[in-house]
């Protein structure tokens, strides 16, 4: 007797393991998750390929990449050229490991990025499968890895932008206390990128095309521009305090120069004799925006290194050279402008004579060095100023493989933005109507939302000069917005076809 009550709870203890080991004794919380799997395969996969991807860059080029202008961040050099938003963000996380981890949480912020946009996408109606094909660009795009590992603030930069997009657009009934909470969201990203204060103007577009009544409209727009004003004027008190300068940069100031003396026709324009000697060479002007603007060959150098004028008074006289252009050749402005913004749209990636070299933005077999980052020596020096201890160093394996796939069509084609771009202005023209169903009208607004604040961003950007970096914001807004253009397209069909 002793033996079988012995035998019955030894029994029963292998029948519990026998449960907890099947399916159905699995924990609720684990069961929950396989369940989240299967339904968001697509998404899922996509973030696991972009999970390997990033992993690879990141042991690819130790600790991180540095660009060009990597030194405007890491030490204000030279002095007030962009907002140094992103210099902060470095000083925070980089006493956690160096640059290596800095790099590492923008890899993340790019896998956040798409898991916000897929919830975002889902939210307002797309589809899943929908929902995560918008999402494979930016996972999977090498330029975005690209930019990811390189201690630039462009992830910050995108990553504001969308969680301000998704804040705002999170819930169908906007709150003025969630206006203003976007607002500031994207107000801050002004501070990390200059341009994103073009992103105001989308933002109110949207509260106001939300309806809802035109008084708690305007209400929520003015908290939103309020709160959107709040982190600029702080930035620019607090530079006013250091510097003397009330502004965010210098950048703001003298940037449009680039476009304005490449399109000009020197031997047309008029100009004050001052101001003559700006006006570029046929040879100059073939150099590019970017080489007119920052080359120490450029024809407003010698202006800048002037010991008989001021800083404020060669602004001053940049910006009349700017308006003369813009006021006695606006067809040319508006030419080399609309065939640069016309690039993102192209079948390949290439540049043209005069733009940013696009190899700046492509993984190399061997570390990349660019001015002041000229040798292993100087970027090691530059490494210990963030904290890291480790030296500028690449793994071959991952480098070839990294620029096999970037350089064999591994990143966004130009048609699939044109097609966004078209399903972004078609679902975003259905917006106004008021008549739509609910559901439609929610994409719709939605798409409103990200389709003008990719325009306004990328739009802005191309103004001063095209840079294949300056198109990334697209990934983050104008894929979605055609993700949600299709869904308000293919909704209106269905309620078309149902009423009929």
């Amino acid at each position: 007797m002793i033996g079988k009550s012995q035998a019955e709870p030894a029994a029963a203890d292998r029948e519990a393991s026998r449960a907890e080991a099947s399916p159905a004794g699995q924990p609720a919380r684990w069961r929950a998750a396989v369940a989240v799997l299967r339904e968001h395969w697509l998404a899922a996969a996509l973030l696991a390929v972009g999970l390997i991807l990033r992993v690879a860059a990141q042991f690819a080029y130790r600790p991180a990449l540095f660009y060009i202008d990597t030194a405007r961040y890491v030490s204000n050099n030279p002095p007030g050229m962009d907002p140094l938003g992103y210099a902060g963000v470095l000083r925070a996380i980089s006493p956690a490991g160096g640059v290596a981890t800095v790099a590492a949480v923008q890899h993340l912020l790019g896998l956040a990025m798409a898991v916000v946009i897929y919830v975002l996408l889902l939210r307002r109606g797309a589809a899943r499968w929908l929902a995560a094909l918008a999402i494979a660009p930016v996972l999977l795009d090498a330029y975005q890895l690209q930019i990811e590992q390189t201690i630039m603030p462009d992830t910050v930069f995108e990553a504001l932008i969308v969680a301000g997009l998704a804040v705002a657009a999170w819930r169908p009934a906007i709150s003025w206390r969630r206006a203003a909470a976007a607002g500031l969201v994207l107000g801050a990203s002004a501070t990390v990128a200059q341009v994103g204060e073009a992103l105001l103007l989308p933002a109110v577009i949207f509260l106001l095309a939300a309806g809802g009544g035109w008084r708690p409209a305007i209400g929520r727009a003015a908290a939103l521009c309020a709160a959107f004003a709040l982190p600029i004027l702080a930035y620019s008190a607090g530079s006013d305090l250091i510097t003397g300068s009330f502004f965010l940069s210098h950048t703001g100031v003298t940037s449009f120069y680039g476009r304005a003396a490449a399109a000009a026709d020197c031997a047309a324009i008029r100009l004050p004799a001052a101001e003559r000697a700006m006006c570029p060479t046929k040879s100059q002007q073939a150099r590019g925006p970017d080489w007119l603007e920052y080359n120490d060959g450029s024809p407003i150098r010698p202006y800048y290194n002037s010991h008989t004028q001021t800083r404020a008074q060669t602004d001053s006289e940049i910006s009349d050279f700017n308006h003369a252009v813009l006021a006695q050749q606006p067809g040319r402005l508006a030419g080399a402008y609309g065939r640069d913004a016309a690039k993102l749209f192209a079948l390949t990636r290439v540049g043209s004579r005069g733009d940013t070299p696009i190899s700046r933005w492509q993984f190399q077999r061997a570390f990349p060095y660019y001015p002041p980052w000229s040798s292993r020596q100087v970027v090691a020096s530059e490494i210990g100023q963030l904290g890291g201890g480790a030296t500028p160093a690449a793994w071959r394996p991952a480098t070839a493989f990294l620029r096999a796939y970037q350089l064999n069509r591994g990143y966004t084609p130009g048609p699939l933005f044109a097609f966004a771009a078209l399903a972004g202005l078609a679902g975003s023209a259905l917006a106004a109507r008021r008549r739509a169903g609910p559901s439609i009208r929610q994409a719709a607004l939605g798409c409103l939302l990200f389709f003008a604040s990719g325009v306004f961003v990328v739009g802005v950007s191309d103004l001063f000069e095209f840079s294949w970096r300056y198109q990334l914001p697209a990934l983050v807004t104008i894929v979605p917005a055609g993700a949600l253009g299709i869904s308000v397209i293919i909704g209106s069909i269905r309620a078309r076809h149902s009423s009929g």
